[in-house]
């Protein structure tokens, strides 16, 4: 017998405002019967490609250290770069940055949410190919 995971969760301060932050940021959407509203402690999103989903759950204790556990991020369409860019623009932080660390078109780039939640964007598939790397994942 084995378990499968059911949904990501990620403790935070304010359920609704992270929740929100993090579906364009993934293109996930509110659950059709079950909407994310102000105030709700705990919030969940699904990707209405995959399936799967993330919750939000309100605790009272700070994020002190580094995560455990993060996302890695890959743009479904672009670029590292051009994602980079986007993710910056919707408030995420410079966290830490590995591009080209291993020679020139390597690497990622290390943000964080607005809550300090460290994350990952990754090369694109189609960056990783023209590098002759193998992907990541089946599509």
């Amino acid at each position: 017998m084995t378990s499968y995971i059911s949904h990501t969760t990620i403790d935070c301060h304010n359920a609704y405002e992270l929740s929100e932050w993090w579906k364009p940021v993934l293109g996930y959407v509110d659950l059709e019967h079950d909407p994310n509203l102000p105030g709700h402690e705990e919030c969940m999103i699904r990707d209405p490609e995959t399936g799967h989903q993330v919750l939000f759950i309100e605790v009272p204790d700070d994020k002190v250290a580094k995560n455990r556990l993060h996302f890695d991020l890959m743009p479904r369409a672009g670029t590292r770069d051009e994602e980079l860019a986007r993710l910056l623009e919707h408030g995420a932080t410079e966290f830490l940055d590995t591009r080209d660390k291993w020679g020139p078109g390597t690497g990622w780039m290390v943000l964080a949410d607005p809550e300090g939640n460290e994350f990952c964007i990754l090369r694109s598939q189609a960056e990783r190919e023209s590098a002759g790397q193998p992907r990541l994942y089946e599509t």
